[in-house]
């Protein structure tokens, strides 16, 4: 995640006497990575990478406590200054009516409240922070959602209350085959379990957490608003945005699972701006659901365990001013700390010991960790035989010496490359384009689209070793990996590449092979039986076709100019092996015999052999 923020944005909650450029350093070196720092006008703009771990990290208010918590231990001075907004208290007697029905299994919180508006433009100041940050400014009522998620890390939404006729939303789940039109007229049709909202009618007029929909946006009309945020659960949000290609800022913060505590800054934040740059007017008691509220949780921490875990000793009272910077309680006594997580850094990553001694490190600066490898207590040998990279990289290397371009294609394919039945495919449901539809069964159309986009060549040898998928049930494709490679150039002959896959089984300890011809109709026309050689699968001891055989792979000759082979790696790598046997030569002369045979030609030659071996 990505997040692009105004160096004067970011001073506004960081006091601090640094450059840009030593806050950026800072950050990197020690929490997020800062990718670029340019120049914005009279002003900085920092482009950060936020690990997906820490979506409070994307927002202003993260970057900054961040930084004021990273910067003292460089020695530089700097502070956290905390936002200074406050909810209202509104007390009104008759506000208008909203009606917000929730389904706890699927609602972490909302809040939310009705406000009379007057649409216009943002301040310039408004426009450039979320210009500089990649948001379009549209107006100011749009804006003010847009900067609230910037500054405070939560999304936020408004709603046209008049357009909402029943004034009531209700929260649920889709049902399968429900259609919605987003605010970017688009009409998408939902698979069911997507978080929903809809105006008690059954009209759907929200997909929460991810995109308004086209009936109730804001529009230059708009006289009333309501001002909403919701915290949903994060699983749902993925799917569906995933499912249905909509990857809005708010999807991605929401399906991270942001801390619902911070609903109520935002809600408090946006009323501030409403009221500042909107002439809002506060018209209902706010809003607040809020069924399954966190509680503050204590974990002990020892020095000898931070110690351990680092592997380089932290002075307690550094491990004490740390976490106290990051906001949690702390108390000492002897060699134990006490930390208490309020709850608004509580969550799934902060619930054992190890969750705090991770952000003690990270602060205290993985570059302070010396470059030493600990001591071992005990060692375990590495086996080559038994390691599946070293073989890849034997098998490529070979092929590389034999004149072989290993290359890289994409896992989905098109339609018109798919090779095999469509109703087997594995299908994508959410296709970057038409080329990208379908999981592969084989890698070998991937091979003869590069050949067919490099023709100037007149001769190419081509490879990859890469999974193809299958159907699975309804749980996730099955995965193999193959060997695959090609060879185009005129005349070209079956022997010269079973030449090639013999030697380089023979390389990886593989010398039982044998070849049967292919079945005439296995790959098209272009195949015939084996006493003219046309094509031949290659087999190996254990198989299904007799007993004690196992199919390795084929060979297939597609034309006079083109022919190419698929290994499946996986049994493959179950048969390699380093060791060779040394076989002296004979200290008797060989006997050479050259033998005629008469045999009817359904007979194979290498049958023949065996027998006469």
């Amino acid at each position: 995640m990505n997040i692009k923020i105004l160096d004067s944005w970011l001073r506004e909650h960081l006091k601090t006497s640094a450059t840009p450029q030593k806050i950026a350093e800072k950050l990197s070196l020690s929490s997020v990575s800062v990718e670029r720092l340019e120049k914005y006008n009279n002003d900085w703009v920092y482009d950060i990478e936020v690990t997906t771990n820490k979506p409070e990290l994307m927002s202003v208010i993260g970057i900054a406590q961040e930084a004021a918590a990273v910067l003292p231990q460089s020695g530089i001075d700097a502070r956290f200054k905390k936002p200074n907004v406050e909810l209202p208290k509104i007390n009104i007697k008759k506000p208008p009516v909203m009606t917000i029905k929730t389904d706890p299994k699927l609602v972490r919180r909302i809040c939310a409240v009705i406000m009379e508006v007057t649409i216009k433009d943002s301040p310039q100041y408004i426009k450039d922070r979320l210009e500089a940050s990649g948001v379009r400014s549209l107006n100011n009522v749009i804006d003010i959602t847009n900067y609230v998620m910037r500054e405070i890390g939560h999304p936020t939404h408004v709603f046209d209350y008049d357009r909402l006729t029943n004034h009531t939303l209700i929260i649920r789940a889709a049902k399968k085959g429900e259609k919605i039109r987003t605010l970017d007229e688009k009409e998408f049709k939902l698979s069911g379990g997507d978080i929903v909202a809809d105006d008690g009618t059954g009209e759907i007029v929200d997909l929460l957490s991810i995109m308004g929909t086209a009936n109730s946006v804001v529009t230059n009309r708009t006289k009333r608003v309501l001002f909403f945020i919701d915290n949903v659960n994060p699983q749902p949000i993925r799917k569906t945005s995933m499912e249905l290609g909509i990857r809005s800022e708010a999807a991605v913060l929401n399906e991270k699972g942001i801390n619902p505590e911070y609903a109520q800054d935002a809600l408090a934040c946006g009323i501030q701006l409403f009221e500042k740059i909107a002439n809002a007017k506060i018209i209902s008691n706010i809003i607040d659901l809020y069924p399954d509220k966190p509680q503050s949780t204590l974990i002990k921490l020892t020095e000898e365990k931070i110690d351990s875990l680092v592997g380089v000793k932290i002075p307690l009272k550094k491990s004490v001013e740390i976490l106290k910077s990051l906001g949690f309680g702390v108390v000492q006594k002897d060699t134990v700390l006490e930390v208490t997580v309020p709850p608004y850094k509580s969550g799934d990553d902060m619930t054992i010991p190890e969750d705090l001694i991770e952000e003690i490190a990270r602060v205290y600066g993985y570059h302070n960790i010396p470059n030493a490898l600990p001591t071992f207590t005990s060692t375990e040998y590495v086996h080559l035989e038994k390691s599946a990279i070293y073989w890849e990289d034997r098998i490529k290397d070979a092929l590389k010496y034999w004149g072989f371009t290993e290359v890289y294609t994409y896992p989905m394919v098109s339609k018109e490359l798919y090779k095999g039945e469509l109703e087997d495919a594995v299908t994508i449901q959410n296709p970057l384009t038409e080329d990208f539809v379908y999981m592969r069964q084989t890698i070998i159309p991937s091979l003869l689209q590069i050949a067919h986009d490099n023709q100037d060549h007149e001769e190419i040898k081509l490879f990859e070793i890469a999974n193809v998928y299958a159907k699975n049930g309804k749980d996730l494709p099955q995965q193999s990996m193959r060997l695959s490679g090609l060879i185009h150039k005129p005349n070209v002959s079956f022997y010269e590449v079973k030449g090639i896959v013999e030697q380089l089984l023979n390389d990886v300890g593989i010398d039982q092979v044998t070849f049967k011809p292919l079945p005439d109709d296995h790959y098209g026309s272009e195949l015939s039986l084996s006493s003219h050689p046309r094509g031949g699968r290659l087999q190996r001891s254990g198989s299904h076709d007799s007993p004690g055989v196992v199919s390795l792979g084929v060979i297939e000759i597609l034309n006079d100019t083109t022919i190419d082979f698929e290994l499946d790696m996986e049994i493959l790598l179950r048969h390699v092996k380093l060791k060779r046997i040394y076989k002296p030569i004979s200290k008797y002369p060989p006997i050479v015999e050259d033998l005629a045979i008469n045999a009817p030609s359904s007979v194979r030659t290498g049958d023949l052999i065996e027998i006469i071996k």
